[in-house]
């Protein structure tokens, strides 16, 4: 099963995952864990070159294709062999994300943008894909007190405030793949909740 973590800057994501994929793996499932931009050698790299604050020039295009070009990689070289020998995928950001920042973000045509990631990796989809919701300005006033500040973080607040609208347009499109969490909560708390909503999935899935 492929699932992904979604959500805006600040959301926890990061940080849930470890747990996640201990409890998991205790629970007997083979999983393996990898995020966006990144999880491969080359991923990683072009990871470097999207989240750099000196790259202020950085079109909007040009952010769109490196990060299909990382996605690229990673759905080939990770997540589809591991799905093939039916284990199961925790994605930290996938192509939602791209949909979400780029798209409703920069406010570029989601046409556009969904004919190019559905080229980079290949028409996959994530199974289940959880939205780990919480506001724009707790969730960068947290990024900004981890200190783990990357050039995306860095934008005006109405770009955040876009983002965020985007995913809720995309967990409301697609109820069956979409679950909400609200992020707001204590991390003890969100990380319950992703532990029962993905363990029924799983279980539902066998």
């Amino acid at each position: 099963m492929f699932i992904t973590l979604e959500g805006p800057e600040g959301s926890g994501k990061s940080s849930q995952l470890p747990p996640l994929e201990e409890y998991l793996s205790n629970a007997g499932y083979d999983v393996l864990t990898t995020r966006e931009p990144g999880g491969t050698p080359i991923g990683d790299q072009v990871r470097t070159v999207l989240l750099d604050k000196e790259n202020t020039a950085m079109q909007p295009r040009t952010e769109i294709l490196l990060f299909q070009a990382s996605r690229a990689q990673l759905v080939d070289q990770v997540i589809r062999p591991h799905l093939e020998k039916g284990g199961v995928v925790l994605c930290d950001r996938y192509a939602d994300s791209t949909v979400a920042y780029q798209g409703y973000g920069y406010r570029r045509s989601i046409n556009e943008i969904s004919a190019i990631i559905n080229f980079a990796t290949g028409g996959l989809k994530p199974d289940l894909t959880i939205l780990l919701d919480v506001d724009v300005e707790i969730g960068l006033t947290r990024r900004q007190e981890g200190g783990d500040v990357n050039r995306l973080d860095i934008f005006e607040l109405t770009f955040h405030q876009n983002v965020r609208d985007g995913y809720h347009r995309l967990a409301k499109a697609e109820p069956h793949r979409w679950v909400t969490i609200d992020a707001g909560q204590s991390p003890k708390q969100v990380q319950k909740e992703l532990r029962k909503v993905i363990l029924e999935r799983l279980q539902l899935d066998n």
